[in-house]
């Protein structure tokens, strides 16, 4: 059920009871869940999501160098700070008018693949399967977990596991076999990031221009020797993940419904392809649909647009009920875009952050995170696009564009096929991912093990195209620039966790105005001046619940199911602090949500 559904009759009279997860600590400061719980027809009636920290990176970026955007901006996050200084080059090397070498394009999108890798396998394996493990499953759903005992698992001559409860016993933390392997798992991609990029997770070795990363073949070499290590992992990882989230669809009829919403995706686009991309504005179209990862947005299942520059003409900052004051009454910084297509003063190039710190209500203003919006020209309507955790979004759009044509990755008809070569124990695989018929909390967790593997695909691809320059002697690595008194520039990048743009102003050869919009901002926004709720909101707001426990006991595992489906930078410190819960009434109601929006 969405937000936007009305309720089916023959319901109990409501058990209300307030229930807050606070914080949920992540990169763009402290999430905040807070919601009211039906106990009476399990489910969740209400949800209001938060953010009580504000940073203000687009505030004291204003006067510096364009030139440090990238070291600076890196420090917005402290797990994927590298995609932030990726994005912030494009968007610099659009200003500056320049292009790297294509040597230069294979380093950064090779290192840009490990901390997919990384990231994705972290996250996945040692904080998202926590919620789905036998200990969490044994204190939550008994009666699941008995029924995991006595299932086999179906892909059980791949990852090597005999039931489903087997699975989830190797994801306990700590002790888990999978956890503590992910964990070497994860330090081996870090290494295979730092090859490329120098340092995680502050690039060192990442400028606008270029790198700093000498090609050698023994960079290239340490690289793929690491990545043919964890090749089996990976193909272990999407059949485990497979075997388990299937189960909970048979064994737990409706789990669908948990966390789904419409489907609102948006993918900005990963990894140039250097033949292609020259960074000008007039020419984005054309180099973002040779992205070896398509932008799109997605909307009820159908693609509206690959389009870069429609994508970044109709985003729209909204505020709502954030901290902000307008900016709409200010001078715009843009009013033209370089084709001379007029720019809308919410567009991210015309924002001025205006702080008004102030005391949370929840029927005003409740939060330091702002409302990122698309403006949907043919509806008129400004959508509450998610990114699906990143890999759904991704996906999906690859799918649906049918662009992809690699010599690992090919995407057609509404599917990915990627190949892995034989590795030191499972023979060359091929995985197939296709468009699934919900955008909802399994098939966010569901795609990112399939990314994964995509991403060790790309970068077999990276490492052969760069050993290829190396003996044509093109080791050339950074194009020199001169910083123009006056420019504006965009980069679009996937955050690992989604969509991710850079907006630049420069004048007088320093930063006038810059605006970088993560995925976070995106799926953790709160309702804005329309009264849409944003994509946390949305998609735990009306979801039922399965959780076995009640009011006394409740840990609202099926709430962080979902929360954390779309990797909220790390969601690594949930604490429920309300103890038992509040009940907030029992009412008598019998069109109790008719009308409930």
């Amino acid at each position: 059920m969405t937000t936007t559904e009305s309720r089916p009759t023959g319901r109990k009279p409501a058990q209300l009871v307030d229930m807050s997860w606070d914080p949920i600590t992540r990169i763009i400061g402290n999430l905040g869940i807070y919601t009211k719980i039906d106990f009476a027809n399990r489910e969740v009636a209400e949800c209001h999501s938060t953010s009580s920290l504000f940073r203000g990176y687009s505030v004291f970026m204003k006067g510096k160098d364009p030139r440090d955007a990238g070291f600076i901006t890196s420090r917005i996050c402290g797990i994927c700070g590298d995609n932030h200084t990726t994005c912030s080059n494009y968007a610099q090397q659009m200003a500056y008018g320049i292009k790297p070498p294509p040597m230069a394009e294979h380093i950064t999108n090779l290192g840009e693949a490990a901390e997919y890798m990384f990231d994705h396998t972290i996250f996945q394996d040692n904080l998202v399967f926590v919620d789905f493990c036998e200990a969490m499953v044994k204190a939550t759903n008994p009666t699941l977990l008995a029924r995991a005992e006595r299932t086999d698992a179906p892909r059980g001559e791949i990852h090597g596991f005999r039931t489903i409860a087997d699975i989830m016993k190797a994801f306990n933390p700590f002790e888990g076999e999978v956890y503590k392997e992910a964990l070497r798992v994860s330090r081996v991609t870090r290494e295979m990031f730092c090859l490329m990029e120098g340092r995680h997770v502050h690039p060192s070795t990442l400028y606008p221009g270029g790198v700093g990363t000498m090609p050698q073949p023994s960079v290239f070499t340490d690289y793929l020797s690491r990545l043919m290590h964890i090749i089996d992992f990976i193909k272990k990882a999407v059949a485990m993940n497979d075997d388990v989230f299937d189960f909970f669809y048979e064994a737990l009829p409706g789990y669908e419904e948990v966390g789904r919403r419409r489907i609102l995706l948006g993918c900005w686009g990963a990894w140039q392809d250097p033949a292609v991309v020259d960074y000008r504005y007039a020419s984005m179209n054309e180099w973002g649909k040779a992205m070896y990862v398509t932008p799109g947005v997605i909307v009820d299942g159908e693609l509206v647009t690959n389009n870069l520059i429609d994508i970044n003409l109709n985003m729209r900052i909204m505020l709502g009920s954030s901290f902000y004051d307008d900016w709409v009454n200010e001078q715009p910084f843009v009013t033209h875009d370089p084709l001379g297509n007029p720019v809308d003063m919410r567009h991210p190039w015309n924002q001025t952050t205006v702080p008004v710190p102030q005391k949370r209500e929840f029927d005003g203003n409740y939060s330091w995170v702002m409302s990122p919006r698309w403006y949907h020209q043919e509806t008129d309507k400004h959508l509450a696009l998610d990114t699906g955790g990143g890999p759904l979004a991704r996906l999906w759009s690859t799918a649906l564009s049918g662009l992809v044509d690699t010599r690992y990755v090919k995407a057609a008809n509404g599917k990915v096929r990627i190949q892995l070569p034989k590795g030191e124990s499972l023979p060359e695989t091929t995985l197939e991912w296709s468009i699934p018929k919900w955008s909802n909390t399994l098939e966010r967790d569901r795609a990112r093990p399939y990314f994964v593997a995509y991403a060790a695909a790309m970068a077999l691809q990276f490492l052969e195209e760069s050993m290829e320059l190396l003996r044509a002697g093109e080791t050339k690595v950074f194009q020199d620039f001169e910083v123009p008194d006056e420019a504006i520039g965009c980069g679009f990048h996937e955050a690992v966790r989604g969509v991710l743009s850079h907006h630049l102003v420069i004048k007088d050869k320093k930063i006038a105005n810059y605006h970088p919009y993560p995925p976070t901002p995106w799926n953790a926004s709160p309702r804005d001046i329309y009264g849409t709720p944003g994509p946390y909101e949305d998609a735990v707001q009306g979801q039922p619940i399965f959780e076995e426990n009640g009011p006394d006991d409740f840990k609202g595992v099926d709430i962080m199911r979902t929360v954390r489906s779309f990797d909220p930078c790390l969601p690594c410190g949930v604490h429920m602090y309300m103890g038992k819960g509040k009940t907030l009434d029992v009412v008598h109601s019998p069109t109790y949500g008719a009308s409930h929006g």
